[in-house]
């Protein structure tokens, strides 16, 4: 389990072809301390299993369907990713949960300076597998980016973005119309899993209450 907070900004050194799969490399400073083989990192919000662990660098395989229905399929050699390694039992959750499993790609519309701020507007195209789950001021993972939505318009969201967040994730590197990687909210999902199995029973919010949301 990931909470969204990227601890560091990768590069992508290499991308080989291994059969039907491809094989990335990761250049970083600090992630590549604390893995071993086998070990989830997140990648610009996909979780993926570190291979070829080397001080700078990790690789990863990439199955064709992490390739087609990804952000991975705009990748290229010098692309920057960003980096979450598993929260820790002991650790302070600081963002939202995240699985680092991809539930649609958006897109980019526009990253924009606020008129008289030094804070950024994000505009990202929302599919409709992903819409249905996004609320107003409600948590979205953006490339593996904990955020909060502040603006939300038929299939499109608006997120407020603070110089720290640009500074240390691969934000400002994405161009308009870039695919993103979405994760909903998960709390959102089993919320409707749930009305979905108790309609017959009608469903309340007290009942929601209950039962921890």
């Amino acid at each position: 389990m990931f909470t969204g907070i990227v601890e560091e900004v990768g590069r992508i050194a290499r991308i080989e072809q291994r059969g039907e799969n491809r094989r990335i490399t990761v250049a970083a400073d600090s992630t590549p301390r604390e893995l071993h083989t086998g070990n989830s990192v997140a990648v610009s919000g996909v979780c993926l299993t570190a291979l070829d662990i080397k001080p700078g660098s990790f690789c990863a395989d990439l199955a064709p369907e992490t390739w087609v229905r990804t952000s991975f399929s705009r990748i290229h050699e010098g692309a920057l990713v960003n980096l979450e390694l598993p929260m820790k039992a002991d650790g302070r959750f600081g963002g939202h949960v995240v699985q680092g499993h991809v539930d649609g790609v958006g897109k980019l519309i526009r990253f924009e300076r606020i008129d008289e701020s030094e804070n950024w507007w994000l505009h990202i195209e929302l599919p409709d597998d992903v819409e249905k789950y996004t609320v107003f001021k409600g948590s979205i993972s953006i490339e593996g980016i904990s955020l909060t939505v502040a603006r939300l318009e038929k299939n499109s969201c608006t997120i407020a973005i603070i110089p720290h967040t640009v500074e240390m994730t691969n934000l400002h590197s994405l161009k308009p119309g870039d695919p993103v990687n979405l994760e909903a909210d998960l709390i959102a999902k089993y919320v409707e899993k749930m009305m979905k199995r108790d309609s017959e029973s009608l469903l309340t919010i007290e009942d929601l209450v209950e039962q921890g949301f």
